[in-house]
C-alpha cells in the first residue's frame, strides 16, 4: 500500500542511513504531512510504513511531529531504557532510523514486567499522541506490546551514560547501538554515497582490485602474510628457507597495502577509474595514528598531468565534505 501512495523523485531524497527501498514511504510522507498538519485523517493515511515491513520508522513519526497525532502505527526497535512507575510502563525505543528515541507509554505492563529490560527488542502497536513530557512532541500510547528479543538488564553493557571507546571496542557486537557509533556510521555512509556519486558523475569506472597479492605496492608498508602452510612445521627448500611453492598460491602472498597497481592497469584501458576497498598495514604500532585496516579511495586518470590530479583531489574533497554538511 505504501508503494502505491509514495514517490521518490531523486536519490538525494533518501535520508541518512537508508536506501530508496527501505524508506519509500517515509520520504514523501514527511512532505505531505507537513502540508496536512492538523488533519488526523491525512496523517493516518500518509504516515507510511517501511517497505517490506509492517512497521513505521521512528524517524518518520518524529519528523511528522504533531501531524502524526492520531495515527495507529506499529514500531519495532531496541529499548534504550525500560521503567515501570505506578503501574505504567515507559520505554525509550530506538530503531536505528534516527539517533533520537521514541517514548512508548503502556498501561498494561505484564510483558515489560516479565521480559522487559534495557537492550531488549520490542514490537509495539499503538496510537501517536501529543506528549506531555519536555523534549518530545509526540509519544506512542501502546495498545499491544511484545518483547521479541530478550536481554538481561543486569548484565547489559550499555548503560545510560557515556562510554569510552576502549570499552566499546570490547563489545563490538553492541557498539553500533551507541550514539557515538551511530553518528560515525551515518557520516561514513554519506561519505561512501558521495564518493560513488562524485566519481560516477564524472565518468569514472568503479573497479575491484584484489585483496590478496604477491606484490608489495611501492613498498608502502609492512604486509600481513597469507598462507595455508603449517607455520609450526613448514616445508623447507634446500637452503633451509620456507618452500612457498608448496603453498596455496605457489609463492609468498600478502594482504595488499594498496589497490593502486591494479587500478593503473584498468586506467590504461578505461582512462578514468577508481577503487574503494580496505588495504592492510602490518606495522607494529598500536597508537591512534595507525590502522591495521581501513578503507582507501584510489582514483587513477590517464593522459593527465599533476595539475589535473590536484584539481581532481580538490574537487572530490569539496564535494564530499559539502555533501556531509548538507544532509
Amino acid at each position: 500500500a505504501a508503494a502505491a501512495t509514495t514517490t521518490i523523485t531523486a536519490a538525494t531524497d533518501v535520508p541518512i542511513g537508508h536506501t530508496p527501498f527501505s524508506r519509500t514511504g517515509g520520504i514523501s510522507a514527511r512532505t505531505s504531512l507537513a502540508a496536512a498538519a492538523g488533519s488526523t485523517a491525512a496523517s493516518t493515511t500518509l504516515l507510511a510504513k517501511e517497505a517490506f515491513s509492517s512497521r513505521v520508522a521512528v524517524s518518520t513519526i518524529l519528523d511528522a511531529g504533531d501531524a502524526a497525532v492520531g495515527s495507529t502505527v506499529t514500531v519495532c526497535g531496541w529499548a534504550r531504557t525500560v521503567r515501570v512507575q505506578k503501574g505504567i510502563g515507559f520505554v525509550s525505543l530506538n530503531d536505528g532510523s534516527t539517533i533520537k528515541n521514541l517514548q512508548l507509554v503502556a498501561d498494561d505492563t505484564a510483558e515489560l514486567d516479565a521480559k522487559g529490560a534495557t537492550g531488549c527488542a520490542i514490537a509495539a502497536t499503538g496510537t501517536v499522541v501529543v506528549s506531555p513530557a519536555k523534549g518530545q512532541a509526540v509519544e506512542l500510547k501502546v495498545a499491544s506490546l511484545e518483547v521479541v528479543g530478550g536481554a538481561d538488564g543486569s548484565t547489559y553493557p550499555l548503560a545510560k551514560k557515556a562510554h569510552t571507546l576502549e570499552h566499546l571496542r570490547s563489545i563490538t557486537h553492541l557498539r553500533p547501538r551507541t550514539n557515538t557509533m551511530g553518528a560515525v556510521m551515518r557520516v561514513r555512509n554519506q561519505l561512501a554515497y558521495a564518493t560513488h556519486n562524485f566519481f560516477q558523475g564524472h565518468g569514472f569506472m568503479y573497479v575491484h582490485t584484489p585483496l590478496i597479492t604477491g606484490a608489495d605496492c611501492e613498498g608502502a608498508g609492512e604486509m600481513f602474510s597469507v598462507t595455508t602452510l603449517d607455520m609450526a612445521s613448514p616445508p623447507r627448500a634446500a637452503d633451509g628457507s620456507i618452500d612457498y611453492s608448496k603453498d596455496f598460491f605457489g609463492k609468498p602472498s600478502h594482504l595488499t597495502v594498496s589497490g593502486q597497481l591494479n587500478a593503473e592497469h584498468y586506467a590504461c584501458a578505461f582512462s578514468s577509474v577508481y577503487t574503494c576497498r580496505p588495504p592492510s598495514r602490518a606495522e607494529d604500532s598500536h597508537t591512534t595514528r595507525h590502522l591495521a585496516e581501513f578503507w582507501m579511495i584510489e582514483p587513477e586518470i590517464a593522459f593527465a598531468d599533476l595539475q589535473d590530479d590536484m584539481a581532481l583531489a580538490e574537487a572530490f574533497l569539496q564535494y564530499a565534505l559539502r555533501h556531509v554538511l548538507d544532509v
